[in-house]
């Protein structure tokens, strides 16, 4: 049988990330990103092997830029588009693992939308758009929520009234599922562990951060919530913050709601504590010129880093391996090693040379001869939504 081809779309609300996965290439045959949909600036950019493009497409809103989409797409495939696979942000606890697209799943990603204000009715729009422009594909939905669902209920449960847990689905979800699992299995298979046999600590660092604990395959713990704010330092977002905050901020400043949430999701973080930029990349540069606000950013990142990944190990029968992932823990050996550093009652070490080569996409292991494994494994989210979305149709 040959091999079959997966579309993955990421919707955004004014964006649409996508790529074709074909499931025995390593590359993927077309990348590339819809952006500032529905303005004059609209404009699609692709990548097809070392070629890259772009098209200006004016006004374009989701369906259409899928539809200017579709004959790229569909020469890439050969003519043969065997599935599509969307990432949605929340499932709540309705979904735990990949779903087949249809009315009875669409209403459920509706009423989980208060959950994921700001994520769901986005992902909604590009589901709704490629199911009427490709009305014959099986299109399956896969939820960052879902890996965590396996939490057991003193993880996922916050010290608040039952009834809000209960009429309201008020508790821990998680997010960046789709990215711990595929690294999980990654590590597992570097490591020569079976993955129903391994415990560990994954670190996803990017723009957005989360810790998690993962054993025998499954998640058992995780540092976001609710809402993708809880937990790490990010590049936007707080993390932690005391949850009188709010309060105080209304008492003292007067401020709103909105306000509060604004300022947490889009001006704290790296980019509230160095007040220079959410990019560690810029951070680091300016740190090694002096900058004190930069420095203060990345020792504040790596400590409240090292600390959720401490009580993360609460999750573990035993620690086969730490794991770095995503943007930041792919390629900054500073990062690691200031981490690292944190952690020494784990008996966590580093090899500094192996930890300098482990950039741009180099996986392997980097530490010190008699520390526990420490792993930097490349994340391939989209590569992981194609496998989801085939293993349905192969059902």
């Amino acid at each position: 049988m040959p091999a079959r081809n997966i579309l993955v779309i990421n919707c955004g609300s004014s964006s649409i990330k996508f790529a074709l996965v074909n499931e025995a290439q390593e590359p993927f045959p077309l990348s590339g990103l819809a952006e500032r949909l529905g303005s004059p600036e609209a404009a699609l950019h692709w990548q097809q092997g070392e070629t890259r493009d772009s098209l200006m497409i004016p006004g374009a809103d989701h369906r259409l830029a899928l539809s200017q989409l579709l004959p790229l797409v569909q020469r890439a495939a050969g003519g043969e588009l065997h599935g599509i696979g969307h990432r949605v942000v929340h499932g709540g606890e309705r979904f735990t693992a990949a779903s087949r697209l249809d009315e009875i799943s669409l209403l459920a990603i509706r009423q989980t939308a208060p959950l994921a204000p700001l994520h769901n009715p986005a992902n909604l729009l590009g589901i709704e758009a490629a199911m009427k422009l490709f009305p014959n594909l099986v299109q399956v939905a896969v939820f960052d929520t879902a890996f965590h669902q396996t939490l057991p209920e003193y993880a996922y449960r916050y010290a608040v009234p039952e009834a809000l847990y209960r009429e309201h689905g008020v508790r821990r979800y998680g997010f960046h599922g789709t990215s711990h699992r595929y690294v999980s299995r990654r590590a597992a298979e570097l490591a020569g562990l079976a993955l129903g046999d391994s415990s560990w600590l994954v670190a996803h660092l990017g723009n957005g951060c989360s810790t998690c604990a993962i054993v025998d395959g499954q998640s058992r713990d995780t540092s976001m919530g609710l809402t993708p704010l809880e937990g790490l330092v990010m590049g936007t977002r707080s993390g932690d913050v005391d949850p009188n905050l709010h309060s105080h901020l209304a008492r003292a400043l007067g401020w709103s709601l909105e306000q509060i949430d604004a300022m947490l999701n889009k001006d704290s973080g790296l980019l509230g504590l160095s007040g220079l930029s959410n990019d560690m990349r810029a951070l680091e540069q300016a740190r090694e010129q002096g900058h004190a606000g930069a420095s203060l950013a990345v020792e504040v990142f790596c400590y409240r880093l090292a600390k959720s990944l401490a009580a993360m190990s609460c999750a573990l029968p035993r620690l086969d391996g730490l794991v770095f992932t995503g943007g930041i823990g792919e390629n900054s050996p500073l990062i690691r090693s200031k981490t690292v550093d944190h952690l020494r009652l784990l008996g966590l070490h580093l090899d500094q040379p192996a930890n300098a080569r482990c950039v741009r996409g180099v996986a392997g292991a980097i530490q010190a001869d008699g520390s526990p494994r420490v792993l930097v494994v490349p994340t391939n989210e989209e590569r992981q939504i194609a496998l989801d979305t085939l293993a349905l149709l192969d059902a």
